[in-house]
């Protein structure tokens, strides 16, 4: 079985390092890293060899976070980002790529999901919401695209969810933000494929984030009782979990997912909205 052709490894530790090396070398900026998902994502592509730029405004848990990609063998820095700025948006960019001379991926995580049904959604909460869930991403994602271009290429993925097929009644505003993001990864996808410029869509389920769990509880509910409500109602009878994201986010930045552009993940425990 072609023994002498190649020295002998043990599988399973070659395989480990294949993992480990999956983002090796690779620059990414995190929008929203302090934070739930973001914060997971910005550590495990830390350990996965990449470089991390976190943009958010929490200074102190920025450093907690690149604190533990450092223990994991990488590095990283801290970008203080006022997504309501546009010139911030660009700031955040610019600084990755002055600190590594380079951009490989950003992964748009950033989102506020306030309680506003459309009639009752007043201007000053529709224009919070778009201004940091699409127009921040949007002006991101130009800047991303400008460094992308000098690399030859580079992996977006762009934080999506169920509410972006129609939602709940209670979430207009937000659902609307999540559905023209979808609107602008096509554009990427289509528009920059031939840059080997890849954008991707991925639909985040019901997670118990530091930010739902707070929104739940100022409405008298506690977490206990809020997982066991979604247990109640999704599919698969419990709520996301932050590690639950890990692999899609991985595969859809590392190289392993190179001819794939376009496309829209769900991982939602089954969950259906519109």
């Amino acid at each position: 079985m072609w023994s002498g052709l190649f020295p002998a490894v043990n599988e399973n530790e070659g395989l480990r390092k294949m993992e480990l090396l999956r983002l090796k070398d690779k620059v990414i900026v995190v929008s929203g890293g302090t934070k739930g998902v973001g914060r997971t994502i910005s550590e495990v592509c830390g350990r996965e060899g990449a470089k991390i730029v976190i943009g958010g405004r929490d200074e102190k848990a920025a450093k907690e976070a690149i604190r533990n990609i450092r223990t994991l063998g990488s590095e990283g820095i801290f970008i203080h980002t006022d997504l309501n700025s546009v010139e911030d948006c660009r700031k955040l960019m610019d600084g990755a790529y002055e600190a590594y001379g380079k951009l490989d991926g950003f992964f748009n995580y950033a989102g506020i999901t306030p309680v506003s049904p459309l009639d009752l959604c007043d201007q000053d909460t529709f224009d919070a919401v778009m201004n940091i869930n699409f127009r921040a991403c949007f002006f991101c994602c130009q800047q991303a695209v400008k460094y992308m271009r000098m690399n030859g290429g580079g992996s977006i993925v762009l934080t999506g969810s169920a509410h972006a097929w129609g939602g709940q009644k209670d979430r207009a505003a937000y659902a609307c933000s999540k559905g023209v993001l979808r609107t602008l990864m096509e554009h990427i996808a289509h528009n920059y494929a031939s840059e080997h410029i890849r954008c991707n869509y991925l639909t985040l389920g019901w997670t118990a984030t530091e930010g739902e769990v707070s929104l739940r509880q100022s409405q008298g509910e506690s977490e206990a009782e809020l997982r066991r409500r979604a247990a109640e109602i999704l599919p698969m009878g419990r709520m996301c979990e932050r590690s639950d994201y890990v692999e899609a986010i991985i595969y859809m930045l590392s190289d392993a997912s190179a001819m794939m552009t376009g496309s829209t993940f769900r991982v939602t425990a089954g969950e259906y909205i519109g």
